[in-house]
C-alpha cells in the first residue's frame, strides 16, 4: 500500500530562525498526533537553497522523522554553471528528494519539457536513494481548452523518453494545475482525481507494478480543510503545499488529516 507524502514547497521565503522554528513545529504537533507510535505517512520540506544544511540538521534532532528536498538542482554534476546547485552538493547536505520542473520553473525561468527531462535522468543516474519529484500540470488556458490530458501526457513522455519507465521507479509525481497555484482555487477531489487516474494509468501502459507504487501528489492550495478530501481519493497519495506549508498551524493541520487516513 502506498504511504501518503505531505511536502511543503517553502519557495523563496523563509530564513535561519523561520527553518528552525517550523520544522520543530511540525514535528511536535506530529508526534503529538501520532501519539506512542511513529506517524503513518511522509513529511517532506524543501526549504531556500540556503537553509538546506539547516534543515537537514533541525530535521535530525526531532523525535519525528521529516526529510528535506531541494527546490531546483542542475542537470550538471560540476563545472563552470556559476549559480547553480549541483546533485552532488545536496546529496552532501542530506538532502532525499528534490523537486523538478516546478511550473515557476517552467514559466519564470523557461525550464521546457526537455530540461527537466535531463534533469531527471541526472538524479536517476547520480544516486537512485535521491527521489525525484517531477512536477507537471496544466495553465487555465490549457485547462478551459481541454488540454490537461495533451499537456501532463507531454510532460511525462518527455521523461519517459529519456529514463524509459524504470527511472519512475521510486520517484514521485505531483499534478500542480498552475491555475490553483496561490490562487486559492482548487480543482474538485473529483476533479483532482480524474487527472491522477489519468497520469497513472499512462505509466500502467508501460509497467504496472511501477504504476500502482509510484506516489502521485496533488499540489493545487491544499490546505487542512481540504486535505482530508482531497487525500482519500484513489489515486491521490498526499500533497504538494505551498503558501500553507509556512505555517505550522497550516502545515500541521494538514499532516494530521494525513495521519487520520493513513
Amino acid at each position: 500500500m502506498r504511504r501518503l507524502l505531505v511536502a511543503g514547497n517553502w519557495k523563496m521565503n523563509g530564513s535561519l530562525s523561520f527553518t528552525a522554528e517550523l520544522i520543530s513545529g511540525v514535528a511536535a504537533r506530529a508526534s503529538h498526533a501520532a501519539g506512542q507510535n511513529p506517524p503513518n505517512y511522509d513529511i517532506l520540506v524543501c526549504p531556500p537553497a540556503p537553509y538546506l544544511g539547516l534543515a537537514v540538521e533541525q530535521s535530525n534532532s526531532q523525535s519525528v522523522s521529516i526529510a528535506v528536498g531541494a527546490q531546483n538542482v542542475s542537470s550538471h554534476l560540476k563545472g563552470a554553471f556559476t549559480g547553480e546547485t549541483s546533485l552532488p552538493m545536496i546529496a552532501d547536505l542530506g538532502c532525499e528528494y528534490v523537486l523538478l520542473g516546478h511550473s515557476e520553473r517552467r514559466e519564470y525561468y523557461q525550464e521546457s519539457d526537455v530540461l527537466v527531462a535531463e534533469k531527471f535522468s541526472a538524479c536517476r543516474s547520480f544516486d537512485s536513494s535521491l527521489v525525484p519529484v517531477l512536477c507537471v500540470g496544466e495553465s487555465l488556458e490549457e485547462r478551459e481548452a481541454g488540454k490537461t490530458e495533451i499537456v501532463v501526457a507531454r510532460q511525462i513522455q518527455a521523461v519517459l523518453g529519456k529514463v524509459g519507465i524504470a527511472g519512475f521507479k521510486g520517484a514521485v509525481i505531483a499534478y500542480e494545475p498552475v491555475w490553483a497555484i496561490g490562487t486559492g482555487k482548487t480543482a474538485s477531489p473529483e476533479e483532482a482525481q480524474l487527472v491522477h487516474e489519468f497520469i497513472r494509468n499512462l505509466l500502467r501502459d508501460h509497467d504496472a507494478k511501477v504504476a500502482e507504487e509510484i506516489q502521485l501528489l496533488y499540489g493545487g492550495s491544499v490546505k487542512p480543510d481540504n486535505a482530508e478530501q482531497l487525500f482519500a481519493q484513489t489515486d491521490i497519495d498526499g500533497g504538494l503545499i505551498g503558501g500553507a506549508s509556512l505555517d505550522v498551524e497550516s502545515f500541521a493541520g494538514i499532516c494530521e488529516a494525513a495521519q487520520k487516513l493513513a
